[in-house]
């Protein structure tokens, strides 16, 4: 019944370690399945290079497992949040990266410097606060849902056109219509953090990119009048 969820989850998770987005166990995707109000993601602690499609674990939006002989990544809580709350997005990836977590652990957004980063959105890249010491005691796994839900709300983002975030001395979570684009969401928000911290450190006083060309950039790829690409 979720043979299609499953494999395209396990195949996005695959993808995490030929990125060179995580090590060892560290990151999770999953895929969601919205008419059945169920999602597959990754099992917890498994090496990559066993996984297999049978593997992926589905849970509902409460994260109680409905299909699966293994527990679910630790923190499907986060996916299960974010899924319920923001209806439009069909997958979720979770990296330690080196560059975002770098950023992450400083508490600082990640500013538009380029065209590279404007090509995928407007907004510079925002980090969360770090999280209060109450709720990392609650319910953490679904707190940094919260998290992340509270900071695009003070920030009047959406996540349709910011589909990436930092978790403040945390890490990055991106998503998309799909687990593909969730993932490449992420390796997306990994180069875009390492081209601006080599900016940094080439110009420390470098300016953000100018309105004319974020706007440019954007509307190339995004919109009505978008026309880079093969669109039909």
């Amino acid at each position: 019944m979720y043979d299609n969820i499953k494999l395209a989850c396990y195949e996005a998770n695959m993808q995490l370690p030929q990125l060179d987005l995580v090590v060892y166990t560290f990151g999770n995707v999953s895929a969601v399945d919205r008419e059945n109000g169920v999602f597959a993601i990754k099992p917890s602690g498994v090496p990559y290079e066993q996984l297999t499609v049978d593997d992926m674990v589905v849970v509902d939006f409460e994260a109680k497992v409905v299909e699966g002989k293994m527990r679910p990544s630790s923190d499907t809580k986060t996916h299960a949040f974010l899924y319920k709350h923001w209806e439009t997005i069909g997958g979720i990836c979770h990296t330690h990266s080196t560059y975002a977590v770098a950023w992450a652990q400083a508490l600082m957004d990640i500013p538009n410097f380029g065209t590279t980063h404007a090509d995928h959105l407007t907004a510079d890249i925002p980090c969360a606060p770090p999280m209060a010491d109450h709720l990392i005691e609650g319910d953490y796994e679904y707190n940094t849902g919260q998290q992340i839900l509270d900071c695009f709300v003070d920030k009047n983002l959406s996540p349709a056109e910011v589909e990436m975030i930092l978790v403040g001395s945390h890490g990055p979570f991106a998503w998309g219509k799909d687990a593909a684009k969730a993932v490449y969401n992420s390796k997306v928000l990994e180069e875009i953090a390492k081209m601006a911290y080599l900016t940094l450190q080439i110009n420390p006083q470098a300016k953000r990119l100018k309105d004319a060309l974020v706007k440019k950039h954007y509307e190339r790829k995004h919109g009505t009048n978008a026309y880079y690409g093969q669109g039909c």
